[in-house]
């Protein structure tokens, strides 16, 4: 390694611009609930509006993906960075002044694309590490630190300022991060990659991705209607605003574990246990699950979810020579969630209860298991004292 001092695997300085511009960019999302309630009392919107307005940013910031492609090889990418930035702020001003929903819309569109665009250059940064799962793992724990702290502050702000105080901190966030914006690499050459696997074949990366999708496709469709599940199970809904807000908390706990553990354990085992603690979790809600099984099953999943991630991301993040695969990866993941509640909303509706859901779920959970292990098997297993050799 060079002079600079390292955090992971990376300077420093780059650790900390991958994981405070990466809470930044999706916070409206991971604070949607607290923004949906003023977005109808501030402007009137009804829920199909309100659920397009979210859609919206899920699908620019996923699109960001498709110009990276172009970019990521023939532009540097601290250019991109700042430009990005530029437009991230801007919109996010304007959209402090908008008092319509269609320019309102347009203008969170143009948001999540310069987001997108950042997360992108996050994501991609981060698969330059030696030390990818502890990287990942506070990717993770960054955007949810963030998101909680948002739907703790959010309402009290909202009740003063509206929704102007919501777009303004982004905004002002975004300005305080520009120092940091210059510590991503200009790009992520092959040399600086390659490890003891050198160039990785195509298929691999091609069921790696798939394994991300199928992982957010499970994952999405039971979260998006824990309501569902607890309302079926009879549970009120302050005692399930409880047992979520405690999730949350377990969320964070769990990419810290992830992060503290990072490559003490081989890969495949901290895999193979964060999947099967998912899928346990999903089961535990077939039927009708009382308080203490749906309080049980919320917790687990959700500090597996986040612990789990980070190893499948930092998976992918292996087959990766110049960035590409990462940025992919962020295309995928906004696919996943769009779909996952999509299919199962349909099978609730056509079942007229859960319990096809929850199986469809584990099923896609258990398939990207098999993915992500396929797409792993014959390589060169490394721990992490000989990846720092390797370097």
């Amino acid at each position: 390694m060079s002079s600079t001092l390292t955090f992971y695997g990376l300077p420093r300085g780059e650790v900390a611009a991958i994981v405070v511009v990466s809470a930044i960019v999706p916070a409206v999302l991971l604070m949607a609930p607290a923004i949906a309630g003023q977005l109808a009392a501030q402007l009137g919107l009804g829920p199909a509006q309100v659920g397009t307005m979210f859609s919206s940013e899920l699908a620019a910031m996923s699109l960001s993906t498709v110009p990276a492609w172009w970019w990521q090889k023939r532009v540097d990418w601290r250019l991109v960075a700042v430009t990005a930035a530029l437009l991230f702020i801007a919109a996010n001003i304007a959209s402090a002044f908008a008092v319509a929903y269609t320019p309102l819309l347009v203008l969170r569109f143009i948001s999540a694309l310069g987001g997108g665009t950042l997360m992108v250059i996050c994501m991609a940064s981060a698969a330059g590490s030696t030390e990818r799962d502890r990287v990942y793992g506070i990717w993770v724990c960054g955007q949810l630190v963030l998101g909680a702290l948002g739907l703790w502050m959010l309402p009290r702000l909202f009740t003063v300022y509206g929704l102007s105080a919501l777009y303004i901190s982004l905004a002002v966030l975004m300005v305080l991060c520009f120092p940091l914006l210059k510590q991503f690499p200009s790009s992520l050459t092959t040399e600086k990659k390659s490890g003891p696997s050198g160039r990785n074949k195509p298929w691999r990366a091609i069921i790696a991705i798939f394994a991300v999708f199928a992982f957010y496709i499970g994952l999405s469709g039971v979260w998006a209607f824990a309501g569902t599940i607890a309302q079926l199970a009879a549970i009120d809904q302050e005692t399930l605003g409880t047992i979520l807000a405690i999730a949350s908390l377990l969320g964070i706990a769990g990419s810290l574990t992830a992060t503290a553990m990072g490559g003490r354990f081989p890969r495949s085992v901290s895999l193979a246990l964060g999947y099967g603690a998912m899928t346990a979790s999903v089961a535990t809600l077939l039927g009708v699950p009382g308080l203490v099984r749906f309080a049980a099953a919320a917790f687990v999943f959700k500090f597996v979810w986040t612990y789990v991630l980070p190893f499948i991301l930092a998976s992918v993040a292996d087959l990766d020579n110049d960035g590409r695969l990462m940025s992919t990866t962020n295309l995928v993941i906004g696919g996943g969630v769009a779909v996952g509640p999509a299919v199962a909303g349909q099978l609730i509706e056509r079942s007229g209860h859960t319990s096809a859901m929850l199986i469809v779920s584990m099923s896609f959970l258990i398939v990207s298991l098999l993915a992500i292990s396929f797409s792993r098997y014959g390589k060169k297993s490394t721990t992490f004292e000989q990846e720092l050799a390797v370097t």
